[in-house]
């Protein structure tokens, strides 16, 4: 079931789910590991990650990034962001901000909440916000940047990733 929050006439949040049959704790392993991130992402510009396993809010890692593969600003080329776990409640729930080169930084959030179902599956909630994004970067109008089906489609690697095991390569 979706279900894309608004705020007053615009969405400002998606939000997709998917059964994955696992454990909660064997989905929350992949989504704390930097290298998960890059295995899981459907948009293909995530392409490497350097830290290890956050475990906390304010844990970060830096993931090596590739915008051409969005084909939206080709220019920007190759680049390094910091990922900065904003919400982290062990096996339930992990959001983190992106922080970049790009001044001022834009302010949105991604995540994922858990819900165990039975001891052999779990509920997971994809969702990306920009409720809270930099007035510049509103006024630009290019948000979201990813769609809901990029969610979607994360979500289904995140299964495969999940039953296949360890995304590290």
């Amino acid at each position: 079931m979706d279900s894309p929050a608004a705020s007053g006439p615009e969405i400002e949040r998606i939000e997709v789910e998917r059964l994955v049959t696992a454990p909660a704790e064997a989905v929350f392993a992949v989504l704390c590991d930097p290298h998960g991130h890059v295995a899981i992402d459907s948009s293909g510009m995530l392409q490497d990650a350097t830290g290890e396993a956050v475990g906390a809010a304010g844990d970060t890692f830096v993931v090596h990034m590739d915008r051409e593969a969005l084909g939206d600003f080709p220019e920007m080329g190759t680049y390094d962001v910091t990922v900065t776990i904003t919400e982290f409640e062990q096996d339930r729930l992990i959001a983190w901000s992106v922080l970049g080169r790009i001044r001022p930084q834009i302010g949105h959030v991604y995540g994922y909440r858990l819900e165990a179902v039975g001891q052999r599956s779990t509920r997971v909630t994809s969702f990306y916000d920009w409720s809270t994004i930099h007035p510049d970067w509103r006024a630009m109008g290019i948000f979201p940047v990813l769609s809901e089906q990029h969610l979607r489609a994360s979500l289904g690697t995140l299964d495969r990733t999940v039953r296949r095991g360890s995304p590290r390569p």
